[in-house]
């Protein structure tokens, strides 16, 4: 495990300690949770965005053209 020297603007240390307090958790596993939200959400738009080069508007027709056209049902509009 690496250690990080950490330079936070005193207000937001403060609101971090807050929001992690209220979380029930300790500075470092908020901090550490944050940073892998975040690498998460760089991932995913980077897995779409490389999804979409591969796309193509006509496959994409041609998939909802196999969909059954089906009224709604009950619980539908959940």
């Amino acid at each position: 495990m690496s250690q990080v020297a950490l330079r936070l603007p005193d207000s937001l240390h403060q609101y971090a300690k807050q929001l992690a307090a209220r979380d029930d958790a300790s500075l470092n596993q908020f901090i550490v949770t944050a940073v892998a939200e975040k690498i998460s959400a760089l991932n995913t738009e980077a897995f779409f965005q490389e999804r979409a080069k591969r796309s193509s508007r006509d496959k994409a027709m041609a998939a909802l053209a196999k969909v059954r056209d089906v009224p709604p049902q009950t619980g539908d509009e959940r």
